[in-house]
């Protein structure tokens, strides 16, 4: 049993409280101290009996991430107070309503907040973490300061993990990498997110991690005589034009170097700007622009630049707010060396994020990167549909990818994610101009809508009133706003099919003697084999319910001996009768794509998660076994898409009833006036029925054509080529069957 001497850990308890109050980031008022001494004193008592499982007093914990949330963040005495006491609620009598009372409602809503967050972050599966932290997401309620105090809580529990046991270890690295670092980098604390990242790592492959340290160590030595020679040459020519700066050297992460390692496929010493030098220096904002790049140009005055890693983010700065100019140079012995230049102020908002752009925006009214994300992720939190693997799988994606920036036609820009389409763009404008899109021009020129666009592209957005979009379109697109907004209105658009499909099957039925009522849809539901009346509904809406299947179900439903059996096997009410009338149309998920484009390859299920069909999962291509396909929250999933990215596949169950199938039809006929106008009316005027190609000719009085068509079904398929027959000098119409 470890002895504890309480005087000496009483004396380091005070010590630590008197450092938390000298590097508080934000200047204290007499007022602020008295609200911070207060919220100390409160976790004191409620923790004095606590203790971690390294054998310290519990409240060490607290104070640790207070001081994160007081420097490395740079939030204010509010903030500081509930950091203090974000465990109080959780593990003490303490309750949210007595924090009310003791201080002030905005405390306890913070503390509230941090508590929820803390209740939900239990499960080890990869799903429930997603589902964790869209309702962490939905704790942010108006106050972004909830997850700005978690980030500090993680980055210490990372900080102090070594006493754990390795397999909690292990989940608690997964779910930084998985979730707080992406967080971390989206909010502008890059300080942050790299030391996130680099523990992440040490805890999920140590390996790796202890290799990388340790040859990081063996070349200190060489590296910082190599930065001090380059440091010398700059602060010279730097003090010939009474620039006022600071010149620090610094490595890259660990994190970011192993991650060249693996994408570029190289070893340590082969990844050449595994350091960068930054020069911060003093300015008024009139001249922080000029002075930039007056420093660029003493920097390529004297080192050769790649014009190609020139990164200016101070003209456009990145919608986190980072703003600064890299250059990548060719430094002493023909190697590269990352030249970062930056303002103090660039350089206090790069370290500290929120709280720095809110120190330096004095009340302007342009509305801020950060303020514009937490709208759309408000936004995105607030549409349901989408899985929580889903959610988080986008939002990953729409914070680490790299920026683009695009121009509007009057020359405004946007920021997207790279890889963003044309069609992605649209939405970023407004929702309404996304759905009604008809296509997009890039640079003048006439586009897909899956078009990926470059920075510095000009797009113009062509819309129609009579667009809508198909569920295709979300293939064409990359960010989770535009997939949200286009899910929703294929929605309605089901709803709106499935309306019209019960009045279609209420007059077919009244041909029949059959009328529809309660009883009749269930019959119906079970007949066809179907889950909800609204599944029916849509099903006839679409055609893929033919007038010879209700004949077959009217002749058996007068065949009173059948009718006996089927009663007496009937399903039970309780549950089936709840389902058949929900308002969802339910998948028969009976086939499995890969890719955007859907194709249909071999594959085989992997042993390790399982999948069943409806799962939501991807591929691998792995060197001997083909594709295996794995859950999205599988054990291994993030080890295989952070280590194997380049092997991941994207793949989707999909019902193939609901899907859309090409056909290609013939057409002969007179060659008369109108023709061409007529028949393209035809095929418009079909529900569901997309025009793919036409190619039509007529010589010396006989036309022919070649139309593809896209069609949900074979029903809709006949009914299309029985219009087109219809038309005056139509003579023949064939499907073109190939092999």
């Amino acid at each position: 049993m470890i002895e504890i001497d309480i005087e000496k850990e009483n004396k380091a308890i005070a010590q630590e409280y008197k450092e938390l109050l000298r590097i508080s980031y934000q200047t204290l008022t007499a007022e602020d101290k008295k609200l911070i001494r207060k919220a100390f004193d409160v976790a004191v008592d409620a923790h004095k009996d606590q203790r971690r499982k390294s054998g310290e007093a519990y409240i060490f914990h607290p104070i640790a991430v207070a001081k994160i949330v007081a420097s490395d963040i740079g939030l204010g005495a509010t903030s500081i107070a509930a950091a203090l006491m974000h465990d109080v609620v959780e593990d003490t009598p303490i309750t949210v309503k007595d924090i009310e009372k003791m201080f002030n409602p905005k405390i306890a809503q913070l503390v509230e907040g941090l508590t929820k967050i803390s209740l939900v972050q239990k499960d080890l599966n990869v799903s429930m973490q997603a589902e964790n932290f869209r309702k962490m997401l939905l704790t942010l309620n108006d106050d972004v300061r909830v997850i700005l105090i978690k980030i500090a809580d993680r980055l210490h529990n990372m900080m102090t993990m070594d006493s754990m046991e390795d397999y909690k270890q292990v989940k608690l690295a997964s779910e930084t990498l998985y979730i707080y670092a992406p967080l971390a980098h989206r909010l502008g604390l890059y300080k942050i997110k790299n030391k996130l990242e680099d523990l992440g790592l040490k805890y999920t492959e140590p390996e790796r991690y202890n290799s990388i340290v340790s040859k990081i160590r063996e070349t200190k030595e060489e590296q910082d005589l190599y930065i001090k020679d380059i440091s010398e040459v700059l602060q010279k020519a730097l003090d010939e034009e009474n620039i006022d700066y600071i010149i620090k050297g610094r490595p890259k992460s660990i994190y970011s170097i192993n991650r060249k390692m693996l994408a570029q496929n190289v070893t340590f010493d082969e990844v050449y700007d595994k350091f960068a030098l930054r020069i911060v220096y003093k300015s008024n904002p009139h001249d922080e622009k000029f002075l930039a790049w007056k420093i660029y140009s003493i920097v390529t005055d004297h080192y050769r630049p790649s014009p190609s890693r020139l990164r200016d983010w101070i003209s456009s700065p990145k919608s986190t707010g980072y703003e600064a100019l890299h250059i990548t140079v060719m430094g002493p012995k023909g190697r590269w060396v990352e030249v970062q230049v930056r303002s103090e102020r660039m350089d206090e908002i790069a370290e500290k994020g929120y709280a720095a752009h809110y120190k330096y925006k004095n009340g302007a009214t342009e509305e801020n990167g950060l303020d514009v994300w937490l709208n759309l992720l408000k936004e995105a939190l607030e549409n349901s549909e989408t899985s929580a693997v889903d959610f988080v799988e986008d939002f990953k994606m729409n914070l680490y990818s790299k920026e683009i920036y695009i121009f509007t036609p009057k020359g405004e820009i946007k920021s997207l994610p790279k890889g963003a389409t044309s069609l992605d763009f649209a939405f970023s404008i407004h929702s309404e101009i996304g759905i009604k899109t008809r296509g997009t021009r890039v640079n003048g020129k006439l586009v897909p809508l899956n078009y990926e666009l470059k920075s510095g592209d000009q797009v113009e957005i062509i819309t129609s009133p009579n667009q809508k979009p198909t569920i295709n379109w979300l293939d064409y697109v990359t960010t989770s706003r535009a997939k949200n907004k286009i899910r929703n209105v294929l929605n309605e658009n089901t709803k709106k099919i499935a309306e019209d499909g019960k009045e279609l099957l209420t007059r077919k039925l009244k041909h029949l003697k059959v009328t529809l009522n309660e009883q009749s849809i269930n019959e119906l539901v079970n007949f066809f084999r179907l889950k909800t009346s609204l599944d029916l509904f849509y099903r006839v809406g679409v055609g893929s319910i033919d007038n010879q299947q209700l004949k077959d179900y009217a002749a058996q439903k007068s065949n009173t001996l059948i009718n006996f059996f089927k009663n007496k096997i009937k399903r039970s009410h309780s549950t089936a009768d709840e389902d058949i009338h929900k308002q969802v149309i339910s998948s028969n998920y009976d086939m499995l794509v890969f890719g955007k484009t859907h194709d249909k390859l071999d594959y085989k299920l992997s042993s390790c998660c399982n999948p069943i069909p409806g799962d939501e999962v991807f591929g691998f291509v792995t060197i001997n076994d083909g594709i295996k396909i794995h859950k999205k929250d599988c054990p291994n999933a993030i080890s295989l898409q952070s280590n194997y990215a380049y092997r991941i596949m994207q793949a989707k169950w999909i019902d193939s009833t609901q899907q859309d199938f090409k056909a290609t039809i013939n057409i002969m006929g007179m060659d008369t006036l109108g023709l061409t106008n007529e028949l393209t009316k035809v095929i418009s005027n079909n529900m569901n029925v997309n025009i793919q190609s036409i190619s039509l000719n007529g010589e010396a009085g006989i036309f022919k054509g070649q139309v593809s068509v896209i069609v949900p079904n074979i029903t809709i398929l006949k009914k299309l080529m029985d219009n087109i027959k219809k038309i005056d000098g139509i003579d023949k119409v064939t499907r073109v069957y190939k092999n």
